[in-house]
């Protein structure tokens, strides 16, 4: 036998990569056969590496040892693989079904090449597990010349679905045929794959072409169907999906016992069901009432992350508000109602005479006064709005916000400024937003933005925020050229006007359309600068920014272009939790496909800063330190091969 070769734990991490695959579970049903035999195939090998570490792997043959590296490589890729085929998306597997398939082959082949590449003959194998390995071999060999009849059915409802055909559209039977076999009969179900829809989007960085808002309405008309057929199942007692029974059926099974409260519908905070759940601005969902004193009690954290909140709004968290209405009525239970303060309590037609004339009088000023009287009505409108949630619906319902939207354009500053400050006043009361997208107000708030004296332009980014809240809407406001005059504002703004047009552009940036738009209005530059300012007040927001911009190609070359990873490096050494997350995340965009960005921050003493990221960060700083550590790893093996390679050269013409 040759020299050994120390394996630094490549043995280890093969038991650990199969131990890990042996964990994934609850595979797509589109491929759950392929995929469960190709886990269980790797599964069959634990036995091969524990004899192969009992050989002591620090004897390994030079030729054994590259090897083993090599099937630890491919073994990573197929758990990647087998990791993102139990979690996706069930539509898109189906639509998807060509390529996924084609990696399933691609991954098969290489994990059969890497195999085979490790020869037994060398180490001290048992003939058993020599025989097993041989054996495991014939199958991966067997599996690529067998190609399974897909479920073209399947496949084409989805896509006509997917395409909006009307005649597939009106048809029960086909939604009910999907609903079974792509197994979304179950609330949980449904959830799983809508937040399955969300991570491709948040794993993108946005949705180019819309093709995932195209797959989320598809996932609506499905969900509609079955709730509206009553075959929505809830599956809560004893952890089962009652699949083959309606809802009724399942509540009469449980008019005489406790319901358990599935965690998803408690708050964290309280751990009770939750009344008003909202979102925060971290994408964690608590009840209003626990998160709201958490607020009032000084904390600017996330209570589940512990992230530092970029904005105290409280977004209402529609869907899993519908879910926990449906979970309690399926369970014989009175749905909760919301407190009296998340939601206004009565309409304009329930306020007291006074009050009513007092709103009258107001529009009327501000239809038919005198310039003076309509930027003072415009004034005591915005006053009224800022009060409290009955008055913005009193206001909204009266007629004001066409009215509004009209003084938006008036020559007179003052007029423009109570204007759009009582537009984002009432725009905080959630059914208000669709009211004002809709009387046309996108393009005056632009104006505002871009003629408006600073008091308004800062009210107009906070105005664009708010209404950007609402997916459509950043769509709309990214196309009405709202972007350049905020990174306008960003760079030259008061300090209050920075935070309003960071704030706007971090919620517009995250649709994928709006990035290219905020890249060549000169965004990142500007977040540059603020990110070296010696004062430091915009790091948090100017960070998030960038790390929602990188994740495009000509966001990857701008930050790069402006020698970012110095500060990056210092940030992930030295920074706080969610600025180290960030700059982690910039550097993993940055360094994919193009290993400079990986020299110079080795070169710059990252590699100590990542390994306790990865230990005690975030959860998404951890993710994003393990990513970066994995490439720096691989990264440097070629180095060393390289001047391996290179040394050996050298030798041979010194011989």
């Amino acid at each position: 036998m040759g020299e050994g070769q120390q394996d630094d734990g490549v043995v280890d991490s093969l038991i650990d990569l199969v131990n890990e695959i042996r964990s994934i579970s609850d595979f797509r049903p589109m491929l759950k056969k392929h995929l469960c035999n190709l886990a269980r195939r790797l599964n069959l090998l634990t036995p091969f590496f524990q004899e192969i570490r009992d050989f002591n792997p620090a004897l390994l043959p030079p030729n054994t040892f590259k090897a083993t590296l090599h099937l630890r490589d491919t073994l990573q890729a197929a758990k990647d693989f087998l990791t993102f085929a139990a979690h996706c998306s069930k539509i898109f597997m189906v639509l998807e079904r060509d390529q996924i398939m084609t990696k399933f082959y691609e991954v098969s082949a290489r994990l059969e090449q890497s195999l085979a590449a490790v020869s037994c003959d060398q180490l001290d194998i048992s003939d058993e597990v020599k025989e097993q390995v041989e054996l495991v071999l014939a199958q991966f060999r067997r599996a690529k010349g067998r190609v399974d009849e897909p479920d073209t059915k399947l496949y084409e409802d989805v896509l006509s679905l997917y395409n909006n055909n009307t005649d597939v559209a009106t048809n029960p039977d086909v939604f009910r045929q999907l609903a079974e076999k792509l197994e979304l009969m179950g609330i949980t179900d449904l959830t799983q794959e809508s937040l399955a829809l969300h991570e491709m989007v948040a794993a993108s960085g946005g949705d180019p072409a819309g093709r995932i808002e195209k797959m989320s309405m598809l996932l609506k008309k499905i969900k509609d169907f079955v709730q509206t057929e009553n075959l929505v199942v809830y599956d809560t007692v004893g952890g089962k999906d009652h699949s083959s029974k309606t809802s009724k059926q399942v509540t009469n099974e449980r008019n005489h016992q406790t319901p358990v409260i599935p965690d998803d519908f408690r708050c964290p905070v309280s751990l009770e069901l939750m009344k008003d759940p909202v979102i925060v601005s971290t994408g964690q969902t608590y009840d209003r009432s626990s998160i709201e004193k958490w607020l009032e009690a000084g904390h600017g954290t996330c209570p589940k992350t512990q992230q530092s909140l970029t904005s105290t709004v409280l977004t209402p968290n529609y869907v899993l508000r519908s879910l926990i209405e449906q979970w309690c009525e399926a369970n014989g239970m009175e749905p909760p109602r919301r407190p009296s303060n998340s939601e206004p309590s009565k309409s304009v037609s329930a306020y007291a005479p006074a009050e009513r004339s007092k709103i009258e009088t107001l529009l009327q000023r501000l239809t038919c006064g005198s310039p003076e009287e309509r930027r003072t009505a415009a004034g005591e409108i915005r006053l009224l709005a800022k009060r409290n949630a009955d008055n913005r619906v009193a206001i909204a319902e009266a007629g004001a916000i066409p009215l509004l939207v009209g003084l938006l354009s008036v020559p007179d500053s003052r007029t423009q400024e109570n204007a759009v400050t009582a537009l984002l006043n009432l725009s905080i009361y959630e059914n208000n937003k669709g009211s004002i997208v809709s009387s046309g107000a996108i393009p005056g708030i632009v104006h505002v933005l871009k003629k408006g004296s600073m008091e308004a332009r800062e009210n107009a980014a906070a105005t664009l925020f708010s209404l950007s809240v609402i997916d459509e809407n950043k769509v709309t406001i990214g196309a009405s050229g709202a972007i350049p005059p905020l990174v306008t504002l960003l760079s030259e703004g008061t300090q209050r006007g920075k935070k309003d047009a960071a704030t706007a552009l971090f919620n517009l940036c995250i649709y994928q359309g709006n990035k290219g738009k905020a890249i060549r209005a000169g965004a990142i530059p500007t977040l540059m600068k603020l990110v070296t300012e010696p004062n430091g007040s915009m790091v948090d927001e100017a960070l998030a920014i960038l790390a929602i911009l990188s994740s495009h190609p000509d966001g990857k070359a701008a930050i790069g272009a402006a020698e970012a990873v110095p500060f990056l490096v210092q940030f992930i050494a030295n920074g706080s939790p969610r600025n180290k997350e960030n700059a982690a995340a910039v550097l993993v965009h940055l360094s994919s496909g193009d290993q400079q960005y990986l020299a110079q921050a080795r070169e710059l003493g990252v590699m100590d800063p990542l390994l306790d990221l990865a230990q005690n960060g975030t959860d998404r700083g951890k993710r994003k330190a393990a990513q970066l550590l994995e490439r720096m790893s691989r990264f440097l093996e070629q180095q060393t091969q390289t001047e391996l390679h290179h040394v050996a050269h050298t030798s041979i013409d010194n011989t």
